[in-house]
């Protein structure tokens, strides 16, 4: 290839983006969805955004262990570097056959998310990276190594620095440059090193040996020891500051054998299988605990009907609250905590919005209840999945030292939606019935995200992981830890691999080849790939959930036993009629004088009662409940209860000379005011309480004197939205948004890179053109003429200046109207926001 038919190597990174194809570019802006928001007026633009330190530090936090272990070598080798250099540096001198195979991939990765550029004879990491990843005293290397030979005698004196060659071994030179030159070539040298080493004392190999994985700095007195001294001596220790020394990056590489990184990590960590279940066990166990969530969820939301817990002035559930719904649904606060939030994601509670704020069910809760359960489940399920609220930090504390509170602020971890898919994801990818080891999971999650200096305390995403197993286990998304059918088809996922480990990553960003068809998608679902998954899910699980019972089993001990679930009218009736006294695989109702007035109240009869016991019990109705029906039915509303305050009536008047010789009747403030009517200070509400309390059964009326029908009541919240998830940064853009976005910055850099007559060019690159009013239209209608292209600076109604090259068809009424080159379209401007025109050159085109 001659010399002129060599590509030549870009200068910058902008010049490298600009000899990318469309189908890169888009990568990138897929990868780091940040570059296009908004979107760059050109390619320098775009390269200028790439390189700011909060994208690339938001790049970095997205690469996989071994990527970026690739560029943390790149960013202690030469810049620029060659890749042979680079595979020197993480392979080292016995070149790791796993690091070999592996390497292009990260440098690929790099290279896509234009952290690095240059072909591989030039490979350069962009500067924030190569200043984020260096080492520095302030910002140790994660490599452990130090500073260079030339960077660690900057500031030493040409003559110590003489005395350090001559001592090396090595002729003294002319010059501090050449001195410094040949004892980096010394260091650099495996066999005149190991030669040099040979000759150093034991202790003084020691010293080495507890610096070379770093960190690389010491400290050593003003008279150091003898094994110190033969190390300053010959430039293997340098000092950095009084009191100070350091192990210099040549020196460590050579004891390292040429590695980088004590461990590279070419192969991400096998997710392994703790337990093995048959396939019908994992679904009908995931199954059960499917139905046991919706159960929970109802009580919770049942709990909560006529009103729940008050909203504390800062938000959220105070402890208390949260303790007695714990009591309520008997499960642990983190648990119940778990339940309160999944409620609030699917959107069927929120806050009334009331002067006196409380926590109520929404109208969407009512339509939630009607719904097939296997559509409930699915609707919990998918709230779960793409919730940013996180209930295992509720009872933690904010940076503020303030407790986080459940439903409360401060709970959004934007984070959260896509760690949960990436653990059913590699659940997914795991042999059918097969349960992971968690540490295993928690190990591949850190290899695909690892911590940059941060403690392991703070790994946000290794607790969220090990909630998400805990959450999918009370969701029924998994059974006995293994991933259910309908788990899977919640993922979008196909049917499971029959055995074999997880497979390894081989391309950008942990994605598989295609042809691995047996894993679930790496990223979330879009919302209506979501809906269509999760309607597969619901569909797979129906079958499994157990179909409700029309029936009950009464006992002669006066309670009733549902063998399972039931029907929403006999459920809900019974649920008036009698208090729950236990659940379980079968809920035990049992039947009391409270709960059978409470039934009539709501306007049963007592025949009402016996039809609908006889109707819905499979065994006899027993006496005992018969006659328990019958007395309280007897004795209900004798007494009636109106407002005066309040009053009581009574066709028998021996009762109410009973009730007013009563003790207990002193606080309701009773005087008779005719032999059948009792006056009271207190209200209705409260005389009724009191005589219930004292044994009667009063019944309340109205002012027409007729009985008052109370139902149980259903308070609910104004039509009220689930909580939107908060994103975690600029969400990826799709394909209609790339297209635009790519057409845009190719156009605007055709404006900003094509060549333009000499002296006709703006003073400081990127700057718009600038000419008065006549030449602007001068030049326009000659353009006209000759068929020739402009480049112009414009300015549109928002204010926001671009430059683009036109070629103008005609010029009337104050607007020029042009083929415009940049957006591959006939258009028309207004001349007076046009701020200059500049011819182009002849080999613009």
């Amino acid at each position: 290839m001659s010399t002129e038919d060599r590509p030549v190597a870009p200068r910058s990174l902008a010049e490298a983006l600009r000899a990318r194809g469309d189908a890169a570019l888009a990568a990138l802006l897929r990868s780091r969805p940040d570059l296009i928001t908004p979107v760059p007026a050109d390619l320098t633009q775009l390269a200028t955004r790439a390189g700011t330190r909060a994208s690339v530090v938001r790049a970095l936090e997205r690469l996989d262990r071994f990527t970026l272990q690739t560029a943390e070598a790149l960013a202690v080798a030469a810049d620029p570097a060659t890749y042979d250099e680079l595979l020197a540096l993480m392979a080292g001198d016995a070149a790791d056959p796993a690091v070999v195979a592996a390497l292009p991939r990260a440098v690929h990765v790099l290279r896509e998310q234009a952290l690095v550029w240059g072909g591989d004879d030039r490979l350069r990491l962009v500067r924030t990276a190569r200043e984020l990843l260096a080492p520095s005293p302030q910002h140790p290397s994660p490599t452990g190594l130090g500073p260079t030979v030339r960077e660690a005698t900057a500031g030493m004196s040409p003559g110590r620095i003489q005395e350090i060659v001559t001592t090396a071994g090595l002729p003294s030179t002319h010059d501090s440059v050449s001195a410094v030159t040949a004892l980096t070539g010394l260091f650099g040298d495996r066999e005149r090193m190991a030669a040099l080493l040979a000759k150093a004392p034991a202790d003084s190999l020691e010293v080495l040996e507890r610096l070379v994985w770093g960190p690389p700095y010491g400290h050593v007195t003003a008279d150091p020891a003898p094994r110190l001294r033969w190390l300053l001596d010959r430039g293997l220790l340098l000092p950095t500051a009084p009191g100070t020394v350091v192990l210099p990056r040549e020196v460590a590489l050579h004891l390292r054998r040429g590695l980088a990184h004590r461990t590279p990590e070419p192969v991400p960590p096998v997710v392994e299988a703790a337990a093995a279940h048959r396939p019908q066990v994992v679904d009908s166990t995931a199954a059960g605990q499917a139905y046991t969530a919706l159960a929970t969820v109802e009580e919770l939301l049942k709990d909560w009907d006529e009103g729940g817990p008050a909203v504390l002035r800062a938000g959220g559930l105070s402890v208390r609250d949260l303790k007695r719904t714990a009591v309520a649904l008997d499960v642990p606060e983190p648990v119940a905590a778990f339940w309160v939030e999944l409620a609030y994601a699917a959107g069927l509670i929120a806050s009334d919005g009331e002067a006196d704020e409380r926590f109520a069910a929404t109208p969407a809760y009512d339509e939630w209840r009607e719904q097939p359960p296997a559509e409930r489940w699915s609707r919990l399920v998918t709230a779960w999945l793409a919730a940013t609220r996180t209930a295992g930090l509720a009872g933690g504390r904010d940076a503020k030292d303030r407790t986080l509170s459940a439903l409360g602020p401060g709970l959004d971890r934007s984070a959260a939606p896509e760690v949960r898919h990436r653990v059913l994801a590699l659940l997914a990818a795991l042999p059918e019935g097969a349960a992971p080891d968690p540490e295993s999971v928690l190990a591949r999650l850190r290899w695909e995200r690892p911590l940059r200096g941060a403690r392991p305390e703070d790994d946000l995403r290794g607790r969220l992981a090990r909630w998400t197993l805990s959450e999918a286990e009370l969701l029924g998304v998994t059974g006995r830890g293994a991933l259910s059918a309908h788990g899977r088809a919640l993922l979008g996922a196909p049917p499971a691999p029959a055995k074999g480990p997880v497979p390894e990553p081989s391309g950008p960003g942990d994605k598989l080849p295609v042809h691995h068809h047996r894993t679930a998608p790496l990223t979330p679902l879009s919302f209506p790939e979501q809906a269509v998954a999760s309607a597969a899910a619901a569909r797979l699980l129906a079958p499994l959930l157990p179909e409700p019972l029309d029936h009950v089993l009464l006992q002669a001990d006066l309670t009733a036993v549902a063998p399972g679930p039931l029907e929403r009218p006999l459920a809900d009736m019974l649920g008036v009629l009698a208090d729950v006294e236990s659940k379980g695989g079968a809920t035990v109702y049992r039947f009391t004088p409270g709960s059978v007035r409470r039934a009539l109240d709501a306007g049963q009869t007592a025949s009402d009662l016996h039809a609908f016991l006889a109707a819905h019990s499979r065994t006899p109705v027993p006496q005992p409940l018969s006659y328990l029906i019958d007395d309280v039915a007897r004795r209900h509303g004798q007494l009636r209860v109106g407002a005066a305050s309040a009053y009581v009536r009574c066709d028998d008047d021996a009762m109410l000379g009973e009730i007013l010789a009563d003790k207990r009747a002193a606080g309701l403030g009773l005087r008779r005011l005719a032999p059948t009517v009792l006056a009271a200070r207190a209200d209705p509400a409260g005389l009724l309480e009191g005589l219930r309390a004292m044994g009667f059964a009063p019944a309340a009326e109205s002012a027409e004197g007729d009985v008052l029908i109370t139902r149980a009541l259903a308070r609910r919240t104004p039509p009220r939205s689930a909580p939107e998830p908060v994103p975690d940064g600029p969400p990826v853009p799709d394909d209609t948004l790339l297209a635009a976005a790519l057409r845009a910055i190719r156009a605007g850099d055709l404006a900003s890179t094509t060549p333009r007559k000499p002296g006709t060019a703006p003073a400081a690159d990127g700057a718009l053109p600038r000419t008065d009013s006549a030449e602007t239209l001068a030049t326009m209608q000659a353009a006209v003429l000759t068929g020739e292209a402009l480049w112009i600076g414009y300015v549109n109604a928002e204010g926001t200046a671009s430059q683009r090259v036109i070629a103008p068809i005609r010029v009337e009424g104050g607007f020029v109207t042009a083929y415009d080159h940049t957006a591959d379209e006939v258009r028309t401007y207004p001349l007076h926001r046009i701020t200059g025109v500049a011819e182009l050159a002849d080999d613009a085109g």
